[in-house]
């Protein structure tokens, strides 16, 4: 399956993908080269939390827009949701993206 990633290029997602990547191949303790880009997608937050909410936290209540990236490694699919500003996080039970298309902000 080819990975699917938002065209034109976005300025830092690749960034954010291997910054995902490596925190999956230290979270799984292997190396990076075995960790797989299923999908990156533009997309947007109901709130600062990026779909990971934190018991105890409190998040801006605003549209924030960031991507989700699909890594894989063992046939295990592993989600992580990140800003446009180089903020990635990965959660237990992640909350979807709003419905619809990003807008252009």
């Amino acid at each position: 399956m080819t990975p699917t990633i938002p065209t034109p290029a976005v300025s830092g997602l690749e960034k954010l993908i291997e910054k995902a990547k490596e925190d999956l191949a230290q979270r799984v303790g292997v190396p990076i080269t075995q960790i797989s880009l299923i999908e990156a997608t533009e997309v947007e937050w109901s709130d600062s939390s990026l779909g990971c909410p934190q018991p105890g936290m409190a998040y801006m209540q605003v549209i924030t827009p960031g991507f989700l990236i699909l890594l894989e490694h063992a046939d295990r699919t592993y989600e992580y949701h990140a800003s446009r500003h180089n903020t990635i996080v990965t959660c237990e039970n992640p909350s979807p993206p709003v419905p619809g298309i990003p807008s252009d902000s």
